[in-house]
């Protein structure tokens, strides 16, 4: 939850006015909680990101530089990332630690983990600019690439962020398709029939979350098939079309190229 993966992947992830102190009992905090501090910062992002307001949560991280530049319309060619890490923060946030040592800081919450419903306790880290803090959520190497791109920093690691799961989805069609021929007397199937049987997710079926249109072929003995991701829109999406196909063996082989956006053919 810490982290920001894309499209922000993008960016991500309950608190009091920073003008008010809270005592141990309220918004879920276990710890005295001085206003405008480390603590007091992670409550405040996270309130932010709940309510979606989430120029003012990326404000208040060193993704600042990747959303300073963005006008609203382009903030919201990443709302469903957002709101996807937004929808995962509980009303209450439990604070139960801040270190502080001189600039940088770390507080401890319990917060849910990523890709489960679960909470764990996690650790994140802040350094202090000017009479500010603010969380970090990307390393120097990304943090310097950043500045360099400016706001094309999140467009960048959204196409970068969908190209990879692309490519993992095809390959995890290619174990959907072994398993179900496994079951199935060598025979291959269809997409709606991998998704019925719980071996794809639904989101397969669009590009709305995904980036990607994704499609099977199947040759008519079943006993083949091949399967594409093409970007939903090129040079936003994702720039790599991709194609997974078998070989004389039935081993599977995912290959990627930039065609201007088109499928990939064999």
């Amino acid at each position: 939850m810490a982290e920001i993966k894309s499209s922000a992947n993008v960016a991500a992830k309950a608190v009091t006015s920073t003008s008010n102190s809270a005592s141990n009992s309220s918004h879920g905090a276990t710890i005295q909680i001085d206003p405008n501090g480390p603590a007091d910062t992670v409550r405040v992002f996270y309130k932010h990101l709940r309510e979606k307001r989430f120029r003012e949560a990326i404000f208040l991280t060193n993704l600042k530089p990747a959303i300073a530049g963005l006008t609203d319309n382009e903030l919201k060619d990443f709302s469903l990332d957002f709101e996807e890490i937004a929808g995962k923060v509980p009303a209450e946030v439990e604070i139960n630690g801040e270190i502080i040592s001189g600039d940088e800081a770390t507080v401890t919450a319990n917060l849910p983990k990523n890709d489960t419903d679960k909470n764990e306790i996690q650790t994140l880290t802040l350094k202090k600019e000017g009479d500010i803090w603010i969380v970090i959520l990307v390393d120097k190497d990304a943090e310097a690439e950043m500045k360099k791109e400016g706001k094309n920093y999140f467009y960048s690691l959204r196409i970068k962020t969908h190209e990879d799961e692309a490519r993992q989805m095809l390959e995890r069609v290619s174990k959907a398709e072994l398993v179900h021929s496994l079951q199935n007397g060598g025979l291959f199937t269809d997409m709606a029939t991998l998704i019925a049987a719980g071996l794809l997710p639904d989101d397969i079926k669009t590009s709305e979350s995904t980036g990607y249109n994704y499609s099977i072929e199947l040759a008519s003995d079943k006993k083949k098939y091949s399967a594409t991701a093409t970007p939903a829109v090129y040079n936003k999406s994702g720039k790599q079309s991709y194609l997974l196909v078998l070989d004389s063996k039935n081993i599977p082989h995912v290959s990627g190229k930039d065609i201007g956006g088109k499928a990939l053919a064999k």
